[in-house]
């Protein structure tokens, strides 16, 4: 059983106009999840599913195999599960890989350290999960929301804030790892089974990009962290 990353990544993008191939440190925003996965020793083959002809350029250029998604799983309604148990379908069938494991990388979340997927397989593997999400730790967001016109306290009671540290710890889904077994995205129709874990990732590995004001920021923590070491690793595959 092969374990392969699956990064769904469709044309027609709304709040940023070509955002998956829009340039984020000096390369198109998908090249750096495919870079990222093609580093991993624990992935065995990177596949783009997409509608789009200039996406799957840049996936096929970066070194990823390219599933084209039909039309009726690209609309804005179609859920990320529909195309990946598309792609899982023509990978096992075209490509002949029985899948155990499939690791879902969001294009829009490319703040990856170089160690983080395969760490987060080996979690995965070891807890005996049948899914995984990626989260950071939200330590001192305290979040209200307006309910019938009325502001309330979502994460805390604002009648009794008591110490920071003495509230339940939460964390944010920061959407850059998934990791599932197809069986778990058949019998649920989704990404997250029964069997969860969580792989913590810093802070600042919340950010994802939806809007164009966001790609200065995940340009800071690109060159800060010199994230973009992972580039050398196509030479490797």
């Amino acid at each position: 059983m092969h374990t392969v990353a699956i990064i769904p990544a469709r044309g027609g993008s709304k709040g940023l106009k070509e955002k998956n191939i829009y340039p984020v440190a000096g390369k198109p925003l998908l090249a750096w999840s495919v870079l990222q996965a093609l580093a991993s020793a624990s992935i065995e083959k990177v596949f783009v599913t997409t509608d789009d002809a200039a996406i799957a350029n840049v996936a096929s250029m970066y070194g990823a195999e390219v599933i084209v998604r039909p039309p009726e799983l690209a609309g804005d309604k179609a859920s990320s599960e529909s195309a990946i148990l598309h792609a899982a379908g023509v990978i096992e069938k075209e490509y002949a890989m029985p899948i155990g494991t499939i690791v879902f990388l969001q294009a829009t979340s490319p703040l990856r350290k170089p160690d983080d997927i395969d760490l987060a397989v080996e979690l995965f593997l070891r807890e005996g999960a049948d899914s995984l999400i990626s989260v950071t730790r939200a330590d001192d967001l305290t979040l209200w929301e307006s309910r019938a016109g009325k502001w309330e306290s979502v994460n805390f009671d604002y009648r009794n804030r008591g110490m920071r540290q003495d509230r339940p710890t939460q964390f944010i889904e920061n959407g850059s790892i998934y990791i599932f077994k197809p069986e778990t995205l058949l019998a649920f129709d989704n990404r997250i089974g029964e069997k969860l874990s969580a792989y913590e990732m810093e802070f600042w590995q919340t950010w994802e990009i939806d809007t164009l004001e966001e790609i200065d920021l995940i340009e800071y923590y690109f060159y800060k962290k010199n994230l973009g070491i992972q580039d050398t690793s196509q030479q490797n595959h």
